[in-house]
């Protein structure tokens, strides 16, 4: 018989994730897995559990909450060399990963027919130094939102508190002088943030990477140049119709590989969660992991 192991967030979807949790199991049983649980207490413990699951050779990793814990479960399985299919249940803030591929959270019976169809999709990753990421990495004061808003307002306002730490975080945009090496080309100057996307959802902006796919070997990056308050702003707006792609202090483009330096202190965010600061180098890794998907 084959085994999955569910990795649940209790804190995720509002605590939605621990009622949910005895129908995840039961579908999954009578889909035909030996299936157990285990409830992260900590940080980085789903990423220690999903790389045991992987270790003791379950076929199957099903990252429950939002996108940290999926961040977590797939840094966890990332350097395997015999990785188990990954399944998601989108129980978080903004569920960038599901949203991208077509999987609804709010539909538990739903989302269980993706995990029991049987349906796999091979999925691109990205390496940052000795990272991972599976959907977006990002620099620059207003990407730090992410992990600098508490989980207990998030639990509370949803998406809501990402806009209100957002305005918090506008007064402290400052440009900073970078060298971005992509695919043989360069990129010099100064910059108010980065982003290299893995698909078409960031933030809840499914609009910003249009063209982006989750499994053509290839990042799409955007880098939006030095701009005062108003103009970024502006972009924001434009972002929500795709607008901002005419903007002229937004430059788009894809790589497989990208190399950041830059003059001072910048902070990593992967997938929403810290990863560090820069200099760093992303590597696109083509099919890496497969996933359950519609």
């Amino acid at each position: 018989m084959k085994r999955a192991r569910v990795i649940y967030n209790p804190t995720s979807g509002r605590e939605q994730m621990k009622k949910n949790l005895p129908y995840i199991l039961n579908r999954l049983e009578e889909a035909g897995y030996e299936t157990s649980a285990h409830m992260t207490k900590c940080e980085n413990d789903a990423e220690a559990a999903a790389k045991r699951a992987g270790e003791n050779g379950f076929d199957v990793v099903v990252a429950a909450g939002g996108d940290g814990t999926i961040f977590e479960v797939v840094n966890g399985i990332a350097e395997l060399e015999r990785r188990p299919k990954l399944g998601i249940i989108p129980a978080g803030t903004t569920n960038d990963v599901a949203r991208a591929l077509g999987i609804r959270g709010n539909n538990i019976e739903k989302v269980c027919d993706v995990l029991c169809g049987g349906n796999l999709q091979p999925i691109d990753i990205g390496k940052v130094n000795d990272q991972y990421f599976i959907n977006i990495a990002a620099g620059g004061k207003l990407t730090e939102l992410t992990y600098d808003t508490p989980s207990r307002l998030k639990t509370m306002l949803g998406q809501l508190a990402y806009y209100i730490k957002g305005f918090e975080k506008l007064r402290l945009l400052k440009p900073i002088q970078v060298r971005i090496e992509y695919d043989g080309k360069l990129f010099e100057g100064e910059i108010m943030m980065f982003l290299i996307s893995n698909t078409n959802s960031v933030g809840g902006f499914e609009k910003l990477f249009p063209n982006a796919k989750f499994n053509d070997g290839m990042f799409d990056m955007m880098i939006i140049t030095k701009a005062h308050i108003p103009e970024i702003i502006r972009i924001g707006t434009q972002a929500l119709n795709g607008e901002h792609l005419h903007n002229e202090n937004v430059l788009c483009f894809q790589a497989n590989r990208v190399k950041i330096e830059v003059a001072g202190d910048m902070q990593l965010n992967l997938d929403g969660e810290y990863g560090g600061k820069l200099p760093a180098e992303f590597v696109n890794l083509h099919h890496h992991l497969e996933l359950f998907c519609p």
